[in-house]
């Protein structure tokens, strides 16, 4: 018989005092990492490409129209070049469109955006397989590597997401996240990234990467120029700044987590695996992972994402209209060129949101609307304000980077069944 608690689960709101790393003028920041680099005053007639990623980098679109402008002051020909993969469909349409979803435009940033899938070998890796690169971006005279620094959501180890893997998958296009993801299979990422990205910045006419660093508010931190050089010693360094500020759920455990939306622009996962403790395993945590969450239930994927669901394996629950936004194409062709095929598959839907709620803590033991453990997020982005069950009040009270923002009140549903958002 099914334990109806929906109806009498009462939650409160929270708001999360995070360690702040101060955010910065985005622009600014860079115009200065410019004239503080002597090597890059003269760029006169050199044609310059600029990686865009697919990620939901703050003040993205600002960032590369402030390269762009530093570059043309130095009489660089700056372009733009999408750099994600197999994302956006895997095709140079879609690409420029998810960069033009950022607002990262001709129009915008002042030079060209120049999209093509083609790529040429630059060589061999050490390893025996071979180094993909975008042919515009190998055919200009140098390249500018933009990205953020921060924990992957599925390595480890002190280089993950940032600089070296936008130069291995993300300039590597299509055909070279399929060869890299391959290759991984049978390597560490440690030294697959490590050997791509010193192939690629030998070989391939890198000028700079541009380091972004964002706080535990996604809010941008530091921008930083680094020489070609010295990109894979410093991007260490500043993966363990961004781990020590990144955020995180409010309790390290959880019956289950309701997450309005995931999507691409939100994490490569979908969901940042890191936030909900499944960085090893899709549907439970290694022993010395934290959080450590039973159920997750997905309410809707991000306009952003155009259908891209992947990441929607790693939940056991999600409402029926998610599936009816997922584009199965694009999800497939996403998964399976990243080696997660799990991240693809379907969890089990309900029509509503109260549907959901009973089914998943009627699968996680013995609980009622006071005991059950549930926090209520709008992504795995934006964690400074969450909803959470009856059962943490205390101890959110007596925690001082805990502010309690609403009294308790039991949730509301709309006349399909659905969750009401908090007034």
């Amino acid at each position: 018989m099914l334990n109806v608690i929906a109806d009498k689960l009462r939650m409160f709101q929270v708001r999360q005092k995070f360690g702040r790393q101060n955010e910065i003028a985005a622009t600014d920041a860079v115009n200065r990492e410019f004239a503080r680099e002597s090597f890059l005053d003269d760029l006169s007639g050199k044609t310059v490409a600029i990686s865009a990623g697919s990620r939901g980098i703050a003040n993205i679109a600002e960032i590369i129209k402030a390269i762009a402008s530093n570059i043309r002051q130095r009489g660089g020909l700056p372009f733009i070049v999408p750099a994600m993969g197999s994302h956006g469909g895997g095709t140079a349409e879609g690409q420029v469109k998810v960069l033009a979803n950022y607002g990262i435009t001709e129009e915008y940033c002042g030079c060209e955006v120049r999209a093509s899938m083609e790529t040429v070998v630059v060589c061999d890796a050490a390893e025996g397989f071979p180094v993909y690169f975008d042919r515009l971006a190998f055919e200009a005279d140098c390249v500018v590597v933009c990205g953020r620094i921060k924990p992957h959501t599925d390595f480890t180890g002190p280089i993950q997401s940032g600089l070296m893997k936008m130069m291995l998958i993300g300039l590597g296009k299509h055909d070279g996240a399929k060869v890299y993801h391959k290759a991984i299979k049978d390597h560490s990422f440690d030294t697959i990234v490590r050997s791509v990205a010193r192939e690629v910045i030998e070989r391939c006419h890198i000028l700079c990467g541009v380091g972004i660093v964002e706080n535990a508010y996604e809010e941008t931190a530091l921008i930083e120029l680094i020489p070609p050089v010295e990109i894979e010693s410093r991007e260490e360094e500043l993966l363990e700044l961004a781990t020590g500020i990144m955020p995180k759920l409010p309790f390290d455990r959880a019956d289950l987590l309701i997450i309005d939306q995931i999507g691409k622009e939100i994490s490569g996962a979908g969901m940042d695996t890191n936030i909900i403790g499944r960085k090893y395993y899709d549907h439970f945590p290694a022993d010395s992972e934290f959080p450590k969450i039973k159920r997750i239930a997905i309410r809707g994927l991000t306009a952003a994402t155009h259908g891209n669901a992947t990441g929607i394996g790693m939940a056991e629950f999600c409402r029926t209209s998610v599936l009816d936004e997922m584009n199965a194409e694009v999800t497939r062709i996403n998964c399976l060129t990243a080696g997660h095929v799990t991240a693809a598959m379907i969890p089990i839907d309900f029509e509503s949101d109260r549907e959901i709620i009973d089914q998943a803590l009627n699968t996680v033991g013995f609980c009622d609307a006071k005991t059950a453990k549930v926090m209520w997020i709008r992504n795995t982005l934006h964690l400074s304000e969450v909803f959470c069950s009856e059962y943490y009040i205390d101890q959110a009270r007596q925690r001082d980077d805990l502010d309690v923002v609403s009294d308790l009140k039991c949730l509301e549903f709309d006349q399909r069944h659905n969750l009401m958002e908090f007034a």
